[in-house]
């Protein structure tokens, strides 16, 4: 599994591990079921403290995102619950992204078309 940190980010490294893990979630890189590196594994592959990783596995979890157990490690859930809505944190963050845009002079129609690149999985 490739995680790339951005060392000049405001954004936490737990939270950009975690964040990478969902994108890789939803883009079909990590399937269901599909076994996730160990803590220790991750971290020094990246070379980061072992607990900046759990953190961001303890966050996967706790939304959840991947299971967790002594036997098997860190897995991703085989199916995920259907909720039709963004959590209150993700409608925040996705408030104050339309906010920057909006801002920085970008078009709705502009907007609605990254927006439509990024769900079918084509960065902008």
């Amino acid at each position: 599994m490739v995680i790339y940190l951005n060392n000049d980010s405001d954004v936490p490294v737990f939270r950009q591990i975690r964040n990478q893990i969902v994108i890789g979630i939803s883009e079909g890189r990590l399937l269901p079921g599909e076994r996730l590196p160990t803590v220790r594994a991750l971290a020094e592959e990246i070379g980061i403290n072992s607990m900046t990783v759990n953190k961001a596995y303890q966050l996967l979890k706790q939304e959840g995102y991947i299971l967790t157990d002594k036997r098997n490690g860190a897995r991703v859930r085989e199916t995920f619950e259907n909720k039709g809505c963004l959590s209150v944190e993700a409608r925040e963050q996705l408030q104050r992204i339309i906010c920057e845009a909006k801002i920085n002079g970008m078009s709705e129609p502009d907007f609605m078309e990254a927006c439509g690149r990024y769900w079918a999985g084509k960065p902008v």
